[in-house]
């Protein structure tokens, strides 16, 4: 199955913009593993690149997985 966008409000949209996860995460912590599983599913599946610091701050909220 593909990956597929999430709805979300319109103060989350406005909040995220196009900033990717190491200029913006999600206000909940509680969400940053659902979050940055995504998120890496995207860059897999379109195979694109992960930046240094975008792979340091997935890795922080993949920390998250299991807590």
């Amino acid at each position: 199955m593909e990956p597929q966008l999430v709805a979300v409000s319109a103060v989350s949209n406005r909040s995220k913009g196009d900033k990717g996860p190491e200029a913006w995460r999600p206000p909940l912590r509680s969400y940053w593993c659902t979050y940055s599983r995504a998120w890496v599913e995207v860059k897999s599946h379109y195979q694109l690149n992960i930046t240094g610091p975008e792979k340091r701050a997935l890795s922080d909220m993949l920390d998250t997985c299991g807590q």
